[in-house]
């Protein structure tokens, strides 16, 4: 399934991009669009989330295919956007949660870290996504540890 990465990214993509129409709806003083904004870019993340999970366990990772000498630097890039993508969901859960708690006074503070957080997370996604399927051509496809560590 080949395209499963694109798809995944189109999505990862959108999520950054409803996230700063939301943030910018909320500036703005418009709550509605930004609850209903933020919304869509919650489903946005999660949908990739499912389409990643679900190739991560029925095909598994693809490794790095470019040159051996860039495999390194690509490696700790991985690593760096893992970190900040388990970071960004775990503070989305939280911001989402707060919000629909009402509990505005800590989700105002936390929302603008977490949308910082998110939109790294989507561009450090995407250019995963470019290393591993249009500039290389993808190495093997293995499981999860073996994709990171490149063994």
């Amino acid at each position: 399934m080949p395209i499963l990465p694109s798809i995944s990214t189109f999505f990862i993509v959108l999520s950054g991009i409803l996230v700063a129409i939301g943030w910018r709806y909320i500036v703005k003083g418009n709550a509605k669009k930004h609850k209903k904004t933020m919304i869509a870019a919650a489903i946005s993340a999660l949908i990739f989330f499912i389409i990643y999970v679900s190739r991560t366990i029925f095909i598994g990772n693809t490794s790095f295919g470019g040159p051996d000498d860039l495999k390194i630097y690509y490696t700790i890039f991985l690593i760096f956007h893992i970190t900040l993508a388990t970071t960004g969901a775990i503070f989305g859960i939280v911001t989402l949660t707060l919000a629909f708690k009402r509990k505005i006074r800590i989700h105002r503070k936390i929302g603008p870290v977490t949308s910082i957080i998110w939109f790294f997370t989507a561009a450090t996604g995407t250019v995963v996504y470019l290393l591993l399927y249009i500039l290389y051509e993808g190495g093997e496809t293995t499981s999860l540890i073996k994709a990171i560590l490149g063994t």
